[in-house]
């Protein structure tokens, strides 16, 4: 394989990266993120309420909400809401990204309110539930600022940074920040959840035609390690 990619990138070089804070109006957490050709909007809000099995425990929580527009592929999908139902991809991205941004979450500091982090993608290149995390981690970051500012919070109930990158493996090759044609060819295809201090709170992987080795494995991690350290570095930038 060439050492550059179609889009002209190396092995080891993520996608632009372009953050609009504040994209919305009314959400005190809104992030347009552009990775690439892939762009989501991600909102946070916090409300003063908790679920049933949380109520008088003094502890808080976060949920999460994904959803694809039905014109950001290729092809028109329908609204799922006309479908009766989330598919199945859809619940299991919106349980990925929950579990990732609870990872960094002091609950106990939080107290009994509760983080509502919706992700909707107006264009799908590839990425799109890495792209929702970053994403909604710097809305995150803003939503709980602006309820220090207002003082519903007396300090952050954050504990660190994270983010979440996709690698994976194309002709034998691994690449990092995987777009739509090489995700759709990949032979191996990783998304990996990495705190800032360099902890990881979710690795998802599958050989898509043949088995991977350790070596390979331990290849893409350092990939994604890397990526999620720029990522990081970008995002905190971003409001520095």
């Amino acid at each position: 394989m060439s050492n550059l990619r179609l889009d002209k990138r190396s092995y080891n070089q993520k996608r632009p990266l372009q953050l609009e804070r504040q994209f919305t109006r009314y959400a005190p957490g809104s992030i347009l993120i552009s990775c690439g050709h892939t762009k989501v909007l991600c909102t946070a809000t916090i409300e003063n309420s908790v679920p049933p099995f949380l109520r008088d425990t003094g502890s808080g929580w976060l949920s999460a909400e994904y959803a694809m527009l039905p014109s950001a592929t290729h092809t028109r999908n329908r609204r799922e809401v006309n479908k009766g139902k989330c598919s199945g991809r859809t619940s299991e991205i919106q349980r990925l990204i929950g579990r990732a941004l609870r990872a960094v979450i002091d609950f106990d500091v939080l107290g009994e309110r509760s983080i509502a982090i919706d992700c909707d993608v107006l264009q799908a290149d590839g990425g799109t539930r890495t792209a929702s995390i970053t994403g909604g981690m710097l809305a995150l970051v803003d939503a709980v600022n602006h309820s220090i500012a207002e003082g519903v919070l007396d300090r952050s109930p954050i504990k660190e940074w994270c983010a979440a990158v996709s690698v994976g493996i194309c002709d034998g090759q691994a690449l990092l920040d995987l777009n739509y044609e090489e995700d759709s060819a990949a032979e191996v295809d990783l998304n990996v959840v990495m705190t800032e201090s360099g902890r990881f709170i979710e690795i998802q992987g599958t050989a898509e035609e043949q088995a991977f080795s350790r070596s390979q494995m331990n290849e893409m991690l350092d990939l994604a390690e890397l990526g999620i350290t720029e990522l990081i570095t970008e995002i905190k930038q971003s409001i520095a």
